[in-house]
């Protein structure tokens, strides 16, 4: 499939079939998205892959105030933890990657969801989340953070892919010469 195929193909999918997720498949995700690039190259986040039983007891975790009720038949999640930011000295200029974590986030979580949708698993990225319970389920400290949480699955049978609707690209690209 090429580029443009990959992204109009990829969507949020909130109905999953039974099919399980493979402990190889997350392990070939997570291997693709960490080559995302990064602030100084500081890769400030850890990944935590939840197949199987254990994806049915996280998935409350997700369902905060009765949201996201599609996501109890989700076979898999992919949680990524922001690290704590760091500074590196280079020549007499100290640099630090903490204003750029929330960009390197947002970049492994486009990634995470391409490398998903290229092996024919769908995706949606979750913002709404417990927070502290994810610290508790995961065995971390209370006050981690968790900025997303990334559902994966293989679609029910027929569900559609819907067509992107998006701002005119005259409206949206301006080409400055």
């Amino acid at each position: 499939m090429n580029l443009e195929e990959l992204f109009l193909k990829r969507q949020s999918t909130r109905d999953y079939s039974d099919k399980e997720i493979t402990e190889d498949e997350l392990k070939e995700i997570c291997r693709l998205a960490i080559l995302a690039p990064s602030a100084i190259n500081a890769q400030p986040y850890n990944l935590y892959a939840i197949c199987g039983e254990k994806a049915k007891l996280f998935c409350p975790l997700v369902q905060v105030k009765g949201a996201n009720s599609w996501a109890s038949n989700c076979p898999a999640f992919i949680v990524i933890e922001a690290r704590k930011p760091f500074a590196v000295t280079r020549g007499e200029r100290t640099v630090t990657n903490a204003p750029f974590i929330g960009n390197d986030v947002g970049i492994l979580a486009a990634y995470i969801a391409l490398a998903a949708e290229d092996m024919d698993i769908q995706t949606c990225i979750v913002g709404l989340r417990d927070e502290s319970g994810i610290a508790k389920f995961l065995n971390l400290p209370d006050g981690t953070s968790f900025p997303l949480v990334i559902a994966l699955g293989h679609k029910k049978e027929g569900y559609p892919v819907r067509e992107k609707t998006r701002r005119d690209f005259n409206e949206t690209v301006h080409i400055i010469k």
